[in-house]
């Protein structure tokens, strides 16, 4: 009898936690978790989202998508959709992580020019996995007061002792590694120890002449006047121009990283179908222009950029030149050895006094 009991109160629970978690099924299908850059698209925007489709979004931000990519393969979060750069994405489906995206759920992306397509089969060659989202480059955002103007065409200045303490450099090991890399000769995506180790040695130099070492925090800084230069992305120093008329931005002659910032979903997605929902959101024409004027980055979406007043969609801040793109290169992914060295290197970097 004693047996019956247990089993029958057992078999009550176990129904009970089946109703509950029935009950949390159905509600979490109205769920949608995204992972993105922080400030990267305007809050109004997901308010909207929710409003207009009953889809809850649990949003959570990063710093760098090597912050990003840890995250992700804690595997403590189901995300749905992530936003991060080129390379970070194709090391992802190299590795079996992404999920291909239904474009039959995506009438609005008709919206973006096909140019920026193009761009992404360098790290998505069938256009099967992603979304682009932004892109620009990365440059010297300068005040004009500050600084000798006609050194700015070269990454050099960054090493000018009259500007100790003057210079905010990327807290971003990919991004401070491709101007000692660049200003050797190399490409930005070299895996060759001896020409890594002298990048090193050239950012150890600099380190007593840079100011602080930031991502989001450097524009701000620039607007304040805090500093002479700073290492940062076109769309940050877009955004920069727009409050300091004092400052401007370069992109030096030995060539930089173009970049493509795009959404794509993991292979952790419960809500894929909610995704493509909010994917086909972005493209929309008042959403992506939210979003611009929220970021001011430039924008692959071709009704948005039609819509911009003409001074804004010729200032090659912004939208830069074919002749800066094509002195460009795409950041590719490491492998597992090279990209725990090249993050050594960094750390020792930064503990360099």
């Amino acid at each position: 009898m004693k047996l019956k009991k247990i089993t029958g109160f057992l078999l009550i629970c176990l129904l009970l936690a089946g109703l509950l978690t029935g009950c949390s099924s159905k509600s979490s299908e109205d769920s949608l978790v995204i992972l993105n850059y922080g400030k990267y698209l305007d809050p109004e925007a997901i308010e909207m989202f929710e409003e207009e489709t009953g889809i809850k979004v649990e949003y959570e931000e990063y710093v760098t998508p090597e912050n990003m990519y840890t995250k992700y393969r804690a595997g403590a979060i189901d995300y749905d959709l992530i936003c991060t750069s080129d390379y970070m994405i194709e090391k992802l489906i190299q590795e079996d992580e992404v999920l291909e995206i239904d474009f039959d759920n995506l009438p609005l992306v008709e919206n973006l020019d096909p140019v920026y397509f193009d761009f992404s089969k360098s790290f998505d060659p069938e256009n099967k996995y992603s979304i682009p989202y932004f892109f620009g480059t990365v440059g010297i955002l300068y005040n004009k007061d500050m600084v000798d103007e006609s050194k700015v065409n070269s990454w050099n200045i960054l090493w000018d002792e009259e500007y100790s303490g003057q210079i905010i450099m990327a807290d971003s090991v990919r991004d401070s590694f491709m101007v000692a890399l660049k200003l050797l000769g190399s490409s930005l995506n070299t895996t060759d120890e001896k020409i890594l180790k002298q990048a090193q040695d050239m950012l150890i130099q600099q380190k007593p002449l840079v100011y602080s070492y930031l991502v989001d925090e450097a524009q701000d800084e620039m607007i304040g006047e805090n500093a002479a230069m700073a290492l940062v992305y076109s769309g940050e120093a877009g955004y920069a121009l727009e409050f300091n008329d004092k400052l401007a931005f370069s992109v030096p002659e030995e060539g930089s990283n173009m970049w493509i910032d795009s959404w794509f979903i993991p292979k952790s997605a419960k809500h894929k179908e909610n995704a493509e929902k909010f994917l086909n959101f972005l493209c929309r024409e008042d959403i992506s222009m939210m979003n611009f004027d929220y970021v001011y980055y430039a924008t692959p979406n071709q009704k948005t950029k039609a819509s911009l007043d003409p001074e804004l969609q010729e200032d090659t801040t912004i939208f830069p030149p074919k002749e800066t793109l094509d002195n460009c290169e795409v950041l590719k992914p490491l492998d597992d050895a090279s990209t725990m060295k090249l993050s050594l290197l960094w750390k020792e970097v930064k503990a360099a006094d």
